[in-house]
């Protein structure tokens, strides 16, 4: 792949603490390399309209502490049609880049792939989601300092359910993946989580009463994965007041308060090696490739992997979970 000499540079989907971070390391390891770096503002919305600016090391400096992204980000609807990639096609094609690094989750990687076999066009990805629920990497730019901040919610909302003695459901993101509330909840010290791996709803519900709630705790939380899948925590509030009248419940939704903040230690590390690695990728000639992340070594998945798999969740984390909440 000799013959790249200007790579693009762009964000896609819902925002996740780190990419800035990623967006210096690609930035800074391309022009190492003595590439020329090429931004796109607003995701594939901003490669159909061609808003591309021209980087160089200053532009991302004092950015890898920032969360969100510099480059914004944006839905785009047009990208999914034929006619819109075509845009975005003769976008690049407009501003000579040569192969394109893109930072996202699973929307975003999908995207690049189609794009990607339909113009046979080097593409680079790099997981950047709070979800982590990207198949072939350990963790996803982002998944770490939205648990941290999770985790912080959740230890000042026990202190209020320890003094009303009462129930919480705590609602955090992760879209269909139960990571961040199994993983929140096991580091939270908080005595259930309710996540779309495990589909049986009532049994749920029913084991947490029994087992724990009711035994020996006078207060309670329990972390709710958002989904249609589980119906999210209103849905088992509901069901308690309606089940257990006898139990005061309360519910808070964390929403958007997960995606903020300044990226932890290990996002910025993780970003800046794998914004690094995409550079190393295309130069190696690597395309319609996942950077990632696996015991600590950086690998390389292909877009079909990384997209059609699920990534599991490992049951062994359920059952230190329930042993841990008695």
């Amino acid at each position: 792949m000799s013959q790249i000499k200007t790579i693009g540079l762009l964000t896609s989907g819902g925002d996740a603490p780190g990419m800035n971070a990623a967006i210096r390391a690609v930035t800074r390891a391309a022009i190492c390399n003595g590439l020329n770096v090429k931004a796109i503002f607003q995701g594939y919305k901003g490669l159909i309209t061609g808003n591309v600016v021209e980087f160089k090391s200053q532009n991302v400096s004092n950015i890898i502490q920032q969360g969100g992204t510099i480059l914004k980000t944006a839905r785009c609807e047009e990208f999914k049609t034929v006619e819109g990639r075509k845009q975005a096609y003769d976008t690049l094609v407009h501003e000579e880049i040569d192969a394109l690094v893109v930072i996202g989750g699973d929307g975003t990687l999908t995207g690049a792939r189609i794009f990607a076999s339909e113009f046979n066009y080097p593409i680079v990805g790099l997981p950047g989601t709070i979800d982590n629920d990207i198949f072939g990497t350990d963790s996803t730019i982002g998944y770490d300092t939205a648990l941290n901040t999770i985790l912080d919610a959740v230890d000042k909302i026990r202190d209020t359910a320890s003094s009303h003695e009462r129930l919480f459901f705590i609602e955090v993101m992760g879209r269909d993946a139960g990571f961040l509330a199994l993983n929140g909840a096991i580091a939270s010290g908080a005595e259930a989580a309710i996540i779309p791996e495990v589909s049986t709803e009532v049994d749920q519900l029913e084991e947490f009463i029994k087992q724990g709630f009711r035994k020996s705790k006078n207060s309670s939380i329990v972390l709710v994965a958002e989904s249609e899948i589980t119906g999210g925590a209103l849905h088992y509030a509901d069901r308690v007041k309606k089940e257990y009248p006898e139990y005061d419940v309360r519910v808070v939704i964390l929403g958007h308060v997960q995606r903020g903040g300044s990226p932890s230690a290990y996002d910025r590390i993780l970003a800046s090696r794998l914004g690094a690695a995409s550079i190393d990728a295309l130069l190696d000639g690597q395309r319609n490739v996942l950077v990632g992340i696996e015991n600590d070594k950086v690998v390389l998945v292909p877009f079909s992997k990384a997209i059609k798999k699920d990534k599991p969740i490992d049951p062994e984390l359920i059952k230190v979970l329930k042993s841990l909440s008695i």
